[in-house]
């Protein structure tokens, strides 16, 4: 990899605080590197427990100014980093492709356009504190309700989607008039870092945002129980998001926890099988397959089930693995190898109880384009049939180019097969039915389901799950209304000094 791609923008350290990089005090340090090709990226020196103090302090001493800034002062200063970004979309877009293995076209039309969109949406959104109305609900009083700022918001990035995953902590947090410490995943904290600068850039306050890049057990633990922070906002693994939980409880933090999904993609007998063939391919690999909403369970109505089978393995063995930076690539590297096998684990595993691959399921040598693939984490694109329901491929966040088919016979049959993971982030129902469709979209139990489509989203709608995935909502007014504190204000409206209701706690009527 190119690291003139990175430059020395990062030289002089890896943490944002207080408005400035600055150098990790921890006692080591993490090589950034290529997914693609394992060259080195950048070499980071890891925050210590004192950096993530400091970036609290910086977060403390701001929120006093910021919490008090008009939303329009808010809004203005976001609209600013909306233009600053759309400046630097190219550069934000080859950052990315180089510490994430993201295709290009990928980070160009939808990560970083994603997160300019976002930014936009809340701009807007800063000047849109809702709440119940004004008004003398006892007959005696008015009542309003305040939405105020909670405090220091301390958030854990994952590194699947670092520049949008820092947009979803980052702004809604901002928006709300909080300042934030955000801590991203140690194998992608260079775009996170660049967006913080483009905060300052765009006038933000020195200190309202703040990045320190350290390990989960170090810089993440220290920050989730830090005493200052008032609210912990984690996206990640659900495993990770219970031990979260656990430390934020300590000292009485609100959590916000995106956590793992198992999304199921479920065809009806009705649909539209060219459709549902070329949405499940799409959905299945968004990302080389690294997203929690990405489809990973199909679930087919027996007549349709060997004609989409089909169409899926024919589209699989035509996607195009490559250099990132080739803008024909379709398909790149895991982020690292230790993804890579976890994800060929599966699969193997897969085989060994009987499980039928009907495309992919092995690491290729050689790119559409030449490339040596043995050099990067690369996987091909993997069909699984012929596994049951209760198979870890099945259960089991694949967090991969993977996609699992069963049949189901009738509706009942693959509403509950849809259900039956303990997750509930995302999911899908291909039909032409519009009762079908209703009744899918009522008994799925997840936070978003598409309706011959999957994968879609937009800043307006929020995105968060159900049951193992978590709770709270990233994007849309659902987000930025979690990032505020809901207060009751009640006014005496009669000036009278004896009220009726004293009678209930002394004297006499």
């Amino acid at each position: 990899m190119d690291r003139s791609i990175v430059g020395t923008r990062f030289d002089a350290g890896a943490q944002y605080l207080g408005g400035a990089l600055r150098e990790g005090t921890g006692a080591g340090t993490f090589d950034v590197t290529s997914p693609a090709d394992g060259s080195l990226v950048q070499t980071v020196r890891l925050a210590s427990t004192a950096d993530v103090d400091d970036a609290v302090a910086a977060a403390t001493a701001a929120f006093p100014e910021w919490s008090n800034a008009t939303p329009g002062a808010r809004s203005e200063a976001l609209t600013r980093l909306s233009g600053i970004l759309a400046e630097r979309a190219e550069d934000f877009a080859r950052v990315e492709s180089a510490q994430t293995g993201k295709p290009i076209k990928l980070t160009t039309e939808f990560d970083v356009p994603g997160t300019i969109d976002n930014v936009a949406f809340f701009a807007g959104a800063a000047r849109n504190l809702e709440g119940k109305a004004t008004g003398e609900y006892s007959g005696d009083h008015t009542s309003s309700i305040r939405r105020e700022a909670i405090g220091v918001v301390g958030s854990i990035s994952p590194w699947n989607y670092p520049l949008q995953m820092a947009g979803w902590k980052i702004l809604p947090a901002i928006a709300a008039g909080n300042t934030i410490v955000l801590k991203p995943a140690e194998l992608t904290p260079l775009t996170s870092l660049m967006f913080a600068q483009a905060c300052t850039d765009a006038g933000i306050p020195d200190g309202v945002v703040n990045v320190v890049t350290g390990s989960g057990r170090v810089a993440g633990e220290h920050l989730v129980a830090h005493p200052d922070v008032s609210m912990v906002s984690f996206t990640g693994s659900t495993g990770v998001g219970k031990r979260v939980g656990e430390v934020a409880i300590q000292t009485v933090k609100r959590t916000h926890l995106e956590l793992g999904g198992k999304a199921p993609f479920v065809v009806f007998d009705d649909a539209d099988l060219d459709a549902a063939v070329h949405g499940a391919v799409a959905a299945s690999l968004i990302n080389t397959g690294q997203d929690c909403t990405a489809a990973t369970r199909a679930y087919v109505q027996r007549p349709l089930y060997d004609a989409f089978v089909e169409g899926v393995a024919e589209l699989y063995n035509l996607v195009r693995l490559g250099d990132p930076f080739n803008p024909h690539t379709d398909l790149g590297p895991l982020v690292s190898f230790r993804q890579r096998d976890s994800v060929a684990g599966f699969v193997e595993r897969a085989r060994g109880y009987g499980a039928t691959i009907a495309a992919g399921g092995f690491a290729p040598d050689k790119g559409h384009d030449g490339t040596d693939l043995t050099l990067g984490a690369y996987y091909r694109p993997t069909l699984i049939t012929g596994v049951t329901q209760d198979a870890e491929v099945v259960q089991g966040e694949i967090f991969g180019p993977v996609l699992v088919v069963l049949p189901f016979d009738s509706d009942e049959e693959g509403l509950r097969l849809a259900n039956d993971t303990p997750y509930g982030l995302a999911a899908s129902a291909w039909t032409r039915d519009l009762y079908r469709s209703l009744r899918a979209t009522r008994e799925i139990q997840a936070g978003c389901v598409w309706v011959n489509d999957h994968i879609p989203i937009i800043s307006e709608m929020p995105h968060g799950g159900y049951k193992a995935s978590g709770y709270g909502k990233d994007m849309s007014q659902y987000s930025l209304d979690e990032y505020t504190q809901v207060k009751h204000v009640m006014q005496d409206i009669t000036a009278v000094a004896r009220k009726d209701w004293h009678r209930t706690i002394f004297g006499d009527r």
